[in-house]
């Protein structure tokens, strides 16, 4: 949610550079998320995916991996929409001359607009890096070393447009509490109806639900049973 915080208030400023150069740079600032997941010892759901190569090395039993996806899946959910809900008080989107709602805006109602296969594969790409992220963060010694492992892969899946199922937690809620600010809407010369198919369905069905299938996927499936396969094959 911090992550998505700085990447839409540094998206409202990037419409003067070249598109690839705005997503690198709204990239490199997501990528706060995850180094405080993994430096302050947080819990996030996609990384826990990785947890699939401790039950294939039999040290932890199916149902303790389920119960652990389960209690941090929650738990995300219940904190980003917190964090949704704080920046929604803070009046932060108005900032910019508006810029940063209409940002948020513009981030939810593309989130929202994506058909179910899209949503599904996006979402395995993305925890494909984000997996890798964490898997590189085992080799560092220090701060520093963990903070550059995560770096290059959470930039690169924000920049390519991948989907991660933490992320639209906030994006989606924030953008609709945004979206009923009509006072805010009116200011920027905008109404709810420019953004009809920003929907609490439509965030909960049409996409979270297959992209959190697609990072399920991604993470535990391209990285953790691979690297399960290459590293733990016949051991105990």
């Amino acid at each position: 949610g911090l992550g998505a915080l700085f990447y839409t208030t540094v998206g409202a400023g990037v419409s003067v550079l070249p598109w690839g150069v705005g997503r690198l740079l709204m990239g490199l600032v997501f990528s706060l998320g995850l180094i405080l997941v993994i430096v302050g010892g947080a819990e996030l759901f996609t990384g826990n995916n990785l947890i699939v190569m401790a039950v294939m090395a039999r040290r932890v039993p199916p149902t303790l991996l389920l119960r652990n996806w389960g209690i941090v899946y929650l738990g995300n959910f219940a904190g980003a929409l917190g964090t949704a809900l704080l920046v929604y008080w803070s009046g932060q989107y108005t900032l910019g001359g508006g810029a940063v709602g209409l940002t948020a805006l513009a981030t939810g109602l593309h989130k929202a607009s994506l058909a179910f296969w899209p949503a599904f594969f996006l979402g395995v790409l993305c925890n494909a890096l984000v997996c890798l992220a964490v898997w590189l963060t085992m080799g560092a010694h220090t701060t520093a070393d963990k903070i550059l492992a995560i770096l290059f892969p959470i930039t690169a899946f924000v920049a390519a447009g991948f989907e991660h199922s933490v992320a639209n937690m906030y994006f989606l809620p924030f953008a609709l509490l945004v979206k009923g600010d009509a006072a805010y809407l009116a200011s920027v010369g905008k109404t709810a109806a420019d953004f009809a198919a920003l929907t609490w369905p439509a965030f909960l069905a049409g996409n979270l639900i297959p992209v959190t299938l697609g990072n399920i996927v991604g993470g535990s499936g391209l990285v953790g049973l691979v690297y399960g396969f290459v590293y733990l094959r016949g051991r105990r």
